[in-house]
């Protein structure tokens, strides 16, 4: 039994994070025992190689704005834990935590005994902690976001409302495999029969293996960019306007609040799901509710502002889709000023190739540096990416990012842009430090 916050993510964290053998099975043994909670909320899955978290928090904030109770499960969290199983965008408490950790840590033991090496990972326990959590703590959605991949991820065990598929992506290779048409297959393994779905822009490729999983689950797919259509209405100053089309729902000027061409694919493509939703429950539709709800969406982390003067920007792009989108958004909003971006990335990742593809923005100069890292997964020393450095003079490296940060406040002139990239756990350190200074 845990009595304290500590020991309940010393417990969580604890855990193996992978098995050799991917399987639900040991999921389901999990919930079974625990009276499969899953079986009582009502749910969008939401998967994808980037988006997910924006798409999440997107269909939260429209089925808040109609007066809906909201659940959402994501990872990985930015300054705490608990924000990965959170209510109305609040998180969870730590009392509430640690009373739910000594619910499952008795069937952990048993399985741990009865299944050897093979006992729960740490995500199935984040997994399982999240369903025990909404089902004694009712809500009137949960929004729950895959954790990698989709087709082996302990979430899809449940049937939800909707699927969501967001994009897909060269990620996680050595797991879900080295092209788009298996990577697709993985993510497209959340689709149930029957049940919707929705997915974001893919290429022809992935959008062929959503066609050809939904016709053998009996159901079908609306796409971005075939199904649904969206179009950029630039205006001036911070966030995005677009137009959006999906059969006779024909909206102008809708305002989201985050930055890029792809949040207004992951607006559109929870603004989809959203629709998809109420008509499946025979639900009104109130456009009020929809702009509302788009507009006050914020998610941390996603180019996100921590200083004005000068403008300060965290954003967790952490593999080479992201980073050709993030090259998209630097043209389209800062062209006109000088960026220096502090650069740092998990030692798993294409760090070389996401480094050229920033330096394709004319006015980028990058500082390569390290953080932490999570647990066993290493940060990328800054001596690893010394291929980039010695290939162009717009990119230099620095031991540590705070005096990454420090070179960048000395050499920025007034109307400059310092954005710091590369790992969602990067930033989570970054965000933590700016947040203390506040203090």
């Amino acid at each position: 039994m845990v009595k304290t916050y500590a020991e309940a993510l010393q417990f969580i964290h604890g855990r193996d994070r992978f098995k050799k053998k991917p399987t639900l099975d040991r999921m389901r043994q999990f919930m079974h025992i625990l009276g499969d909670p899953q079986e009582k909320l009502n749910m969008i899955h939401v998967a994808g190689t980037n988006g997910k978290g924006s798409t999440v928090a997107f269909l939260r904030d429209m089925f808040m704005a109609e007066g809906q109770t909201v659940g959402t499960f994501t990872s990985p969290f930015i300054t705490r834990f608990n924000e990965r199983i959170s209510t109305d965008g609040q998180p969870i408490s730590d009392t509430d935590l640690v009373a739910m950790v000594n619910r499952i840590q008795p069937v952990v033991a048993r399985l741990d005994k009865e299944l050897a090496e093979e006992g729960p990972t740490e995500f199935e326990i984040d997994t399982a902690l999240m369903f025990c959590y909404f089902a004694s703590h009712p809500v009137d959605i949960v929004v729950v976001e895959v954790g990698l991949g989709g087709l082996y991820d302990s979430t899809n065990i449940i049937t939800p409302a909707v699927s969501v598929i967001t994009t897909i992506g060269m990620d996680h290779m050595k797991i879900l495999g080295d092209t788009i048409p298996k990577i697709a297959t993985q993510k497209a393994g959340i689709m149930k029969p029957g049940v919707p779905v929705v997915c974001g822009r893919l290429t022809p490729d992935a959008l062929a293996v959503m066609d050809q999983t939904a016709s053998e689950n009996q159901t079908d797919v609306r796409a971005l960019g075939r199904d649904f259509t969206v179009k950029n209405q630039p205006e001036s100053g911070w966030g995005e306007r677009f137009a959006y089309t999906w059969a006779d729902h024909r909206w102008q000027h809708l305002e989201i609040d985050l930055l890029g061409q792809y949040q207004i694919d992951n607006a559109a493509t929870a603004l989809t799901a959203f629709i998809t939703y109420h008509q499946a429950r025979h639900l009104p539709l109130e456009i009020a509710d929809i702009r509302e709800g788009l507009k006050h969406t914020a998610w941390p982390g996603r180019f996100e502002r921590l200083n004005d003067e000068p403008l300060i920007a965290i954003d967790g792009a952490h593999n080479e889709p992201a980073m050709v989108e993030m090259a998209q958004l630097l043209r389209q909003h800062f062209a006109q000023q000088d960026i220096t971006i502090i650069l740092a990335v998990l030692a798993d990742k294409q760090y070389d190739q996401m480094v050229k593809t920033l330096l394709q923005v004319r006015n980028v100069h990058i500082i390569v540096t390290q953080f932490q890292g999570p647990g066993k997964r290493a940060a990328a020393t800054p001596q690893a990416l010394e291929g980039a450095v010695a290939a162009s003079k717009r990119v230099t490296m620095a031991d540590n990012w705070p005096s990454a940060l420090k070179t960048a406040l000395n050499n920025i002139s007034g109307d400059s842009l310092i954005l710091l990239t590369g790992s969602l756990y990067f930033i989570s350190e970054v965000r933590q430090y700016f947040t203390d200074s506040e203090k």
